[in-house]
């Protein structure tokens, strides 16, 4: 039986991206926090006082999920929101010092966790895998229909 590429790859690349979000929710759930979440507190400590907008395009997400996300991590006080003074409509986001302990203690141990999934994997693949998810990626941006 021939499968398409849909089935060989896309089919693939969901179930793969689905257990690995599964593996690392385990691993995050113990801090209390979602890959999400995770996602958006590293890129605001990597981008301290960044506006929600742009921290939407850096972690693909849309406005309202943003949104939604730093309520909960303001709630968590690993955030806070302050006024933009250059333009009164839009927020800045700061990483707070509970925030920045946070992350300290998630990245304490992420690396030797992620490198279970990664096991038995040769550096050349992993170079050759991101290569190719990242054309894969690029590919689909560009002939994405709007």
């Amino acid at each position: 039986m021939n499968s398409s590429s849909e089935e060989r790859y896309g089919y693939a690349l969901t179930k793969t991206s689905r257990a690995i979000l599964r593996f690392l929710t385990g691993y995050l759930k113990r801090f209390s926090i979602t890959p999400e979440q995770w996602t958006v507190l590293k890129r605001v400590y990597e981008h301290e006082g960044i506006s929600q907008k742009e921290l939407a395009a850096i972690t693909d997400k849309d406005p309202a999920t943003l949104a939604k996300i730093l309520d909960n991590l303001e709630k968590y006080r690993l955030i806070v929101r302050q006024m933009n003074h250059q333009d009164r409509r839009s927020f800045l986001i700061f990483i707070t010092e509970h925030g920045s302990k946070l992350k300290n203690e998630v990245e304490k141990n992420l690396e030797h966790v992620f490198g279970q999934v990664l096991e038995g994997i040769t550096k050349e693949e992993l170079a050759m895998f991101s290569n190719v998810l990242s054309r894969i990626e690029n590919n689909a941006r560009t002939h994405t229909q709007n």
